[in-house]
């Protein structure tokens, strides 16, 4: 009987010390989040959904002026919506930009289950950009903002830079994709080069299917990056992710459970559809805003060389071109910091031209 009194009395002091653990956590969480949740003095700082297309989508604003220009951020993916960690990086620019982040239609904040069923096109991507565009334009009373798109996103701004010049005043892109099909072919040749002389590499490698791209296409090119050091986050990123995961004023843990409930499917078939393909950049180079591309020096998820081939093609009022040193696709993440040093060169570069 003594021993069984101490195995529960044990018992009882270890449920204790995991309910003062959650505790705590959940304390330290809610400050955090409260902290983050702060409007700075004459800036912004609204979370809201709204109407889009005959949808419900997500969005955040967040400016330290709201005198400001606006920068739309246009995450990749398609369908990756970075709503758990880019408040991160996205409010480092926050003090010459009002930042704008958006969970595009059917991912993140923005999932809707309803929604799966619904053939993805790409009029229905401009529609959205446009109204969001329009949306912002409106609360924030400004006439024009400045796009700036990562992966997915830098190809799906650029086409709505090209077919609603009146709306942007600046285009950049980063990790900037330019034709999906040639950019998947394009690695095929890179990763042939690598792996010369290994068998292992070579069987990946003809698992790619560029003009045809399947789960076993992704799954094969992310294998090859990660085992050539060339994967997204092989530099890791330059900020906490589990803090800023943890202490996130956007997600409640409602979301968070969400988060591991969506149904990504839709996405999948876009992703391999001739839709996508039509977002496609050859020969569409005359752009009526300013032109700037921020990619790192060993990107092969959206290929750098193509990137810089395609900027030399570009007609714009100006245009410059950031190569980061020894970046991959996730730049954003791996050197936060030195991206935000662009941005804001960007920012004074614009700033001074309008005066």
């Amino acid at each position: 009987m003594k021993k069984k009194r101490i195995i529960l009395k044990s018992i009882k002091w270890a449920v204790f010390a995991v309910f003062i653990l959650v505790v705590v956590f959940f304390l330290v969480r809610a400050i955090g989040k409260a902290i983050y949740n702060i409007t700075p003095d004459g800036g912004i700082n609204e979370s809201m959904y709204i109407d889009v297309n005959g949808t419900k989508q997500w969005i955040n604003i967040y400016g330290e002026d709201i005198d400001n220009p606006i920068l739309l951020y246009l995450h990749g993916g398609p369908g990756s919506a970075t709503s758990d960690i880019d408040y991160a990086f996205t409010r480092k620019w926050a003090d010459v930009y009002t930042v704008v982040t958006w969970d595009q239609r059917n991912c993140g904040k923005s999932y809707d289950a309803e929604q799966n069923d619904i053939v993805l096109t790409r009029e229905i991507f401009l529609t959205d950009g446009k109204e969001v565009t329009e949306f912002i334009l409106d609360y924030l009373s400004k006439d024009k903002l400045t796009i700036l798109g990562h992966s997915w996103g830098s190809i799906y701004g650029a086409n709505l830079v090209l077919e609603y010049p009146e709306y942007y005043e600046c285009f950049i892109g980063t990790g900037q994709l330019v034709d999906y099909i040639e950019n998947e072919e394009v690695f095929r040749q890179e990763a042939l080069l690598w792996a010369e002389g290994d068998k292992e590499t070579l069987e990946l490698v003809n698992q790619l299917t560029p003009n045809n791209v399947t789960m076993e296409h992704i799954t094969a090119r992310n294998t090859i990056m990660r085992k050539y050091g060339y994967d997204m986050m092989a530099h890791g990123s330059d900020y906490n992710l589990f803090a800023t995961i943890i202490f996130n004023p956007n997600y409640s843990i409602i979301d968070w459970l969400d988060y591991f409930k969506r149904d990504m499917s839709v996405y999948l078939d876009f992703f391999a559809s001739e839709e996508f393909a039509s977002f496609s950049l050859k020969g569409r180079i005359d752009y009526q805003m300013p032109f700037y591309n921020i990619n790192g020096d060993k990107d092969y998820q959206t290929n750098y060389k193509l990137a810089q081939e395609y900027f030399e093609q570009v007609n714009a009022p100006y245009k410059q071109m950031y190569l980061m040193k020894n970046m991959t696709h996730g730049l954003l993440e791996s050197d936060s910091e030195g991206f935000s040093e662009i941005v804001h060169q960007i920012a004074e570069m614009e700033k001074q031209d309008k005066h």
